[in-house]
Order: C-alpha cells, then structure tokens, then sequence
C-alpha cells in the first residue's frame, strides 16, 4: 500500500496583472437592480464587456450581472445601476442593498475586486459549493476549465476541520485548487492556497 497524500496550505501571492486596458475602453452601461442581480440590455459596451473579460452573462436577450461584478463596474465608472423607480443609485446605497441580501458581500467584494484587478476571470461557483472559481491569467470560461475554486473569508472567521475538509474535497473532486483568501479589516486579502504533499 502506497503511502497517503497529505495536504499542506501555502500562502501565494498572485501576480499582478491589468484589466485597465479593457475596462477603460469601454463606454457607460445603464443597468437595472432586478431580483437580486443587475441587468443590462445588450449593447457595443456590454457585449464587448463580456467577449473580452466575461463581465456579465448573456441572459434572455441581457447581459446579467452578479451583484460583485456590478459593483466592481460601478467603481470602475463604467456601469450605472437604476433602482425599481427608475433613479440612479448611489455607490453606498447599492452597498447597502447587497449587504442585505448577501451578508458576506463586502467580504467577497474585496476578494472579487482583487482578483480582478490582477487580471483573472472570475465567475461564481455555486454548483460546486464555492463562492467562486478563478480562471488564470488568459483564459476564459469555455476555452478551459477554471483553475481554483475560492472561498472567502474574513480574518476574524473560524471555520471547523471538518468545514475545511469539506472545501478540500469540493476542490479535489472538481480537480480545481482550493484557494482561501483572507479578508482583513482594510480589506486586504491574503490567499493560501491547498496542495497536496506525500510525506
């Protein structure tokens, strides 16, 4: 009998990387917060939002956004979002509104805005159990499969073994790298990424 395979979790750093180039090119995208989501009609800027970086998905005859990737286009200057009367939203009230339909949502915002601005794609995941998956650097969803499937968490959570056992089997049976990242009180994010090591 072979000897079995440990786990051990690494901090990784990931690389820096640019999305400014995609992003600024693009011109302002009016969008609506309907059901827990904002949704854009299919125009120049949001079509070429998604074929270039995946930003949204393509959702009966709209571009849909997850309430992250709003929020990240938001900041971005390049998404408005209206609420149901038909007015703008300002940034805090849109913060607002998501944190009380997602209560870790500044949590997984400052981990999506990260990733992001270091040049992956990432998507949800909530068929495999994750937050979300993260594709590297230069691929897109549908070209290949994503890399790491991310939990975010903030630094003062405490999670079981048995959770993160959990998480590692939901990695290990996608065939996707567990990574963690750790969202302090500024809002900075420290990734450990899961790999396995024969002792």
């Amino acid at each position: 009998m072979g000897k079995k395979k440990k786990h051990a979790a690494v901090m990784v750093e990931p690389p820096k990387g640019d999305v400014q180039e995609v992003i600024g090119s693009v011109e302002l995208i009016k969008g609506s917060f309907a059901n827990e989501r904002v949704l854009a009609e299919i125009a120049d800027a949001s079509r070429n939002l998604y074929d270039q970086s995946r930003f949204g998905e393509p959702y009966e005859n709209k571009i849909q956004y997850s309430l992250v990737e709003a929020l990240y286009l938001v900041e971005k200057k390049k998404l408005e979002v209206y609420d149901s009367k038909n007015k703008a939203m300002p940034y805090e009230n849109f913060i607002k509104l998501a944190t009380s339909i997602e209560p870790k949502f500044w949590v997984r915002y400052c981990v999506y805005r990260d990733m992001r601005s270091r040049g992956y794609i990432v998507k949800t995941a909530l068929k495999f159990g994750a937050d979300f998956r993260v594709y590297d650097r230069g691929v897109k969803p549908g070209e290949d499969h994503a890399r790491w499937i991310l939990y975010p968490v903030h630094e003062t959570e405490m999670f079981s073994w048995y959770e993160f056992s959990a998480k590692n089997r939901v990695a290990h049976s996608t065939k996707k790298h567990l990574l963690i990242a750790c969202v302090d009180g500024e809002g900075d994010v420290t990734y450990w990424e899961l790999s396995w090591i024969r002792p």
